[in-house]
């Protein structure tokens, strides 16, 4: 086995033992560690989700360039806003309509741009919501609040509240995975467990710049021993450890550290097989797009996320980092609209045919989205006042269009959903109840959407 100072080491610089940082726990007093932390519980109500995909755009994509088509915008290009932007913006209030155009799809007729042809095919299992609102005008707060509910504060991120309320279905895997996150913008805080108990920490799997087809756990691997001796190591531990507690009674910590061990091996073997695409048949490589540029280090992101969840973990997480920032060239959503389209349509279209999108909640969307005013000559500014993301699966409607911005795409003004209700509504889906999921630390009971947020119950089917 690692050494349980490596590990402990990992776990706290973030490097991705989620899983191992479960050791962590254990050695803390009065954490109420068990062996079965990481036991599959039922939630606060019948669950219309099992699991949770979040496909993060990292950067902000554009709403009016892609899914909320404003008319009124390719009216008055180049005109002047009629009203004073936000604050903390970019001075300009020149109009620059959309760059791209847009098209109706699909039986619910929802507009898309032609930025996402293949997503498009997939519209009538699609719920957009185009009048999301956060705060943070920058993109620290603003995936900071995305992924953990508060701006600036160290809060356990998304992934680790659901696994800390459900557990995960498979004992052999973490229940949180991240598959190259950011590393930027909160980094390690966005899979982050902050105050909750280190098991619910995420896993993560490579890191923005490591190219997916190389993406791995760090130190998951023993350089010195290979798992038979592992195997024999760990057994000579336990036995050691049973003749301690017949010696000196039966003490919960130490059965429970005995168990983490156990798991750590279990998860040693069990990662790396999840994590290979090699099984995986000619016809479904195609159908993301792996094999093929510029789609294959996103699609195998997006292939890992859906054999995760047919594995049984809780929470999945999939980055396209930092590249959706054109302040200066909105044309780049090209490109970056390229790599992402067919992997996410073929995640849709995979996760379908295998009966797992009527449970699995796939989550779309960037950290806040884009002005509808010009920055500099072709670019556009950081617009946390509203947005668009999409939901599909997991209990929602398909073919659903939600809220409304204004007539220019700047505020959110019709059937608003802040970042909390999007949180709220989330948990539920998953059968958990934003105001009961509670954690007590330091003298409070603490939860994802803190005082605020409201279930969006117009999204479910």
């Amino acid at each position: 086995m690692l050494s349980r100072r490596d590990m402990l080491r990992s776990a706290s610089a973030g490097a991705g033992f989620g899983y191992l940082a479960f050791l962590d726990l254990l050695a803390r007093a009065g954490e109420g560690a068990s062996a079965n932390t990481l036991a599959a519980r039922a939630g606060h109500h019948p669950a219309k989700a099992k699991r949770v995909i979040f496909v993060f755009m990292h950067g902000g994509p554009s709403q009016v360039d892609t899914w909320d088509y404003k008319p009124e915008l390719e009216k008055r290009d180049g005109q002047e806003l009629p009203f004073e932007p936000a604050k903390g913006t970019t001075v300009s209030r020149k109009l620059m309509r959309p760059l791209w155009k847009f098209q109706k799809h699909g039986e619910s007729g929802i507009p898309v741009s032609e930025l996402f042809p293949e997503t498009a095919k997939h519209v009538d299992d699609l719920c957009v919501i185009n009048s999301m609102h956060t705060e943070g005008q920058s993109h620290g707060q603003a995936v900071l609040k995305l992924h953990t509910g508060d701006i600036a504060l160290s809060r356990p991120s998304v992934g680790s509240w659901v696994t800390y309320g459900l557990g995960t279905e498979n004992q052999n895997l973490p229940g949180f995975v991240t598959v190259c996150p950011t590393r930027g913008h909160g980094g390690a805080q966005n899979y982050g467990n902050a105050f909750l108990p280190a098991a619910f920490q995420g896993t993560s799997i490579g890191a923005a710049g490591t190219p997916a087809s190389s993406a791995q756990i760090k130190n998951a691997n023993h350089p010195d021993l290979p798992p038979e001796l592992q195997r024999q190591q760990l057994d000579f531990m336990q036995a050691l450890n049973k003749e301690h507690a017949a010696r000196a009674g039966a003490d919960d910590r130490l059965e429970a550290t005995a168990a983490s061990y156990e798991l750590a091996f279990r998860m040693q073997a069990a990662v790396p097989k999840v994590a290979d695409l090699r099984d995986e048949s000619k016809d479904t490589l195609k159908l993301y797009g792996i094999g093929e540029k510029p789609t294959d280090d996103f699609a195998r992101q997006c292939l890992m996320a859906r054999r995760f969840a047919e594995a049984g973990v809780r929470y999945i997480q999939v980055s396209h980092s930092f590249k959706w920032d054109q302040h200066g060239n909105i044309r780049q959503h090209e490109a970056n609209a390229r790599e992402t389209d067919r992997p996410v349509a073929g995640l849709l279209a995979d996760l379908k045919q295998r009966g797992l999108l009527k449970d699995t909640l796939v989550v779309w969307g960037g950290e806040f989205g884009r002005t509808p005013v010009s920055q500099g000559k072709d670019g556009r500014d950081h617009n946390p006042q509203g947005f668009t993301m999409w939901l599909a699966g997991g209990g929602v409607k398909g073919g659903c269009v939600h809220g409304a911005t204004d007539e220019f795409g700047y505020h959110a003004v019709k059937d608003k959903v802040h970042m909390h209700d999007l949180h709220a509504t989330i948990l539920w889906l998953l059968g958990l109840d934003h105001e009961k999921l509670t954690y007590r630390h330091a003298g409070r009971d603490f939860r994802l959407t803190d005082v605020y947020g409201r279930v969006v119950k117009d999204l479910f089917a």
